[in-house]
């Protein structure tokens, strides 16, 4: 069975992609520790199907400020790969990151700084995700540098429509969750497959049934 997009998923392969989902989230967390030297817990507890045009809902509407990081991955599956949060969670992540209080600096002030440990964080992000789904496929992905916008959702949405308009119509969502010292802030990871990709991964995986 040929899958171009997510929107036929059964359970089974949405569980495969879910568990893959936590062991680079686990793997991401030790990642981020060691670069912090200090503990912080992530996991996957939802994923989810979702038609590309209602990504700026899931987030909180079109309107609303979110800091967006995108990377571009080639190889035998080509696929992007987007991390979205709320420009306010984005600061709480980076300042639990940086070790300093969630309301450390005003929401407006997302300096050079902290938009480089953002970028810092997208890179951990996308290479452990897709070692563990190389890990499980034996297909090699390549990312590039990452790209970070701070603008609307609506914005970052279309501009990556615009200038990539291969991917499928619907994206798997990957709520990820990072807890440090009491603090919670939930992220978004999206993956989005070129036409085929899809196809090449699950039969990779063994569940393309």
């Amino acid at each position: 069975m040929l899958l171009d997009d997510f929107s036929r998923l059964s359970g089974l392969q949405l569980d495969a992609l879910k568990e893959i989902g936590n062991i680079g989230s686990g793997n991401a967390a030790t990642a981020l520790a060691q670069m912090i030297n200090s503990k912080i817990d992530m996991n996957v507890p939802n994923v989810k199907i979702l038609p590309f045009t209602e990504v700026s809902d899931l987030i909180g509407g079109a309107d609303i400020p979110v800091a967006g990081i995108y990377l571009n991955v080639s190889g035998t599956a080509p696929c992007s790969i987007m991390f979205i949060l709320p420009v306010a969670q984005a600061r709480m992540l980076i300042n639990m990151l940086l070790g300093q209080p969630a309301d450390v600096a005003p929401e407006e002030d997302f300096d050079d700084f902290r938009m480089s440990a953002m970028m810092e964080l997208g890179n951990i992000l996308a290479a452990t995700y897709l070692n563990a789904l190389s890990m499980f496929t034996q297909i090699s992905f390549i990312p590039s540098v990452p790209a970070l916008a701070i603008d609307m959702a609506g914005a970052i949405l279309n501009a990556i429509l615009s200038q990539f308009g291969e991917i499928a119509d619907h994206v798997l969502v990957l709520e990820t969750d990072f807890k440090k010292e009491g603090q919670d802030v939930m992220g978004y990871f999206f993956l989005l497959p070129e036409p085929g990709s899809l196809s090449t991964i699950l039969n990779a995986l063994g569940v393309n049934v």
